[in-house]
């Protein structure tokens, strides 16, 4: 396939290389003079393992060269690939600068390249590449920003409309800085985003036969996914150095306790607990993060990003309360109650919290939950829910159908197989997800579904 490769930083000279190296024919486009020269040499602008000999290879046999001539590198290629910066404003805002700058001069080189015939929709859709250009936006992007920004910009220039005149994708970038060459031949997964299946056509052939996983998704979807994996990239590597600080005040070996933690594959380093639910209980988690945050204020360690995780579990529990204070009927039912599926354990569940909330101000509440009997609960359990919902028993209710039948809004807090036969009669009724009911994508399109975090 012919590519033009817009920006020679990291991510692009990468890219470029290692596409003109997979076979295609690669043009890199720069506004730098200075980065234009150095690949027009067969020299890598940037420092990176392998990529000074793959572009002096990929130069050396006509596979790769560079200008500084939009129009040129647009008509004489069929995709383009936009790897320019978005760089971070001091108040954290996106610079979009470079990307619609790019954008404009796409646009203007697809109008002085494209016939106006080629407006016209065709009766069937083209073959992946054939007949339109189809730009592939590679860079970092906020959701929102291909489709309400860029697009227009390329509509504007060009005269054409995207998904007919011109093909456009997002394709998010997973390369880590020393590593990228590998990265880029070895990825964690490919994410296409596509306005079009055509458009995601062109993208996956570019990568056609790499491993990894294929995901085609839309265009806001795959603009999120990026910021999603640096989040937790961050997340990950402050909850280790917290870790550390908390082990070398007290004396232990860090890197011993992090062998063992990331020795369990099933819960630690693994999907669990990445699911966007409710907001977590029970007896466990609550109590050792107050006790671990505790230890570390006693040992005069800062550890900012534990002592805000129950917090933010706080704001999630929050959410939810507001979620049944917006819907504005006063009787609700509660579908769930344990901190856990399959469990009576109701110390610190978030169910119980929020039932607490509500019973405080003046709500009708009607509790269903299969696995909870007032008279079998006992010690600590029945304890604490003495202390917190002292009529529980007048609340409880013995079927998923009772509560149903009282309720005008819904909470599910439970997947149990006779809450989701009593829901299939819900009606009009509203219903508050925070458990991602099996058919939530249905769901959605009924007036009277929230989904607490989709």
């Amino acid at each position: 396939m012919r590519i033009s490769v817009f920006g020679l930083g990291y991510v692009g000279c990468v890219s470029a290389a290692c596409l003109a190296s997979a076979g295609h024919e690669v043009v890199g486009v720069d506004v730098n003079p200075l980065k234009v020269d150095l690949v027009a040499r067969g020299l890598a602008p940037v420092v990176e393992e392998r990529i000074g000999e793959l572009t002096a290879e990929a130069v050396r046999s006509g596979a790769l060269r560079a200008t500084a001539d939009v129009a040129e590198a647009v008509g004489s290629t069929d995709v383009s690939l936009v790897c320019v910066g978005t760089p971070s404003a001091p108040n954290g805002s996106l610079s979009t600068a470079y990307l619609e700058r790019v954008a404009e001069q796409i646009g203007r080189a697809l109008a002085a390249g494209t016939p106006a015939a080629a407006e016209t929709p065709a009766p069937e859709p083209p073959a992946a590449g054939a007949g339109r250009h189809t730009v592939v936006f590679r860079s970092t992007m906020l959701p929102g920003t291909c489709e309400d920004l860029l697009v227009p910009i390329l509509e504007r220039e060009s005269g054409l409309t995207a998904g007919t005149g011109f093909g456009v994708a997002v394709n998010p970038e997973f390369l880590r800085e020393g590593t990228s060459v590998r990265d880029f031949f070895d990825p964690p997964k490919t994410v296409i985003g596509e306005l079009d299946r055509v458009s995601g056509d062109v993208v996956a052939a570019l990568y056609e036969g790499l491993p990894g996983e294929v995901f085609r998704v839309p265009i806001t979807v795959a603009e999120m996914t990026k910021y999603t994996d640096n989040a937790f990239h961050g997340l990950k590597i402050s909850f280790a150095n917290e870790i550390g600080a908390i082990c070398q005040a007290l004396g232990l070996d860090s890197h011993q306790v992090m062998d063992v933690f990331l020795a369990d594959r099933k819960l630690n380093v693994s999907p669990a607990y990445l699911r966007p639910g409710f907001a977590f209980g029970g007896s466990c988690l609550p109590k050792d993060l107050r006790g671990l945050v505790y230890a570390a204020r006693r040992a005069d360690v800062s550890v900012p990003l534990l002592a805000h995780v129950l917090p933010s579990n706080d704001d999630h529990l929050r959410r939810a309360f507001e979620l049944v204070t917006a819907a504005g009927g006063r009787r609700v039912g509660l579908f769930g109650l344990s901190f856990k599926p399959g469990t009576d354990d109701l110390r610190e569940s978030p169910m119980v919290e929020l039932a607490e909330r509500l019973l405080g101000k003046g709500y009708d509440l009607r509790i269903y939950d299969a696995n909870v009997s007032l008279s079998r609960l006992v010690g600590a359990n029945r304890d604490y829910i003495a202390s917190r919902l002292p009529h529980l028993g007048d609340l409880l209710s013995g079927s998923a159908g009772e509560v149903l039948a009282h309720a005008d809004v819904c909470v599910v807090g439970c997947k149990d197989p006779d809450v989701l036969d009593a829901l299939a009669g819900a009606g009009d009724r509203v219903i508050i997800d925070l458990v991602r009911l099996p058919d939530a994508a249905a769901r959605r399109a009924h007036p009277g579904y929230v989904g607490l975090g989709w």
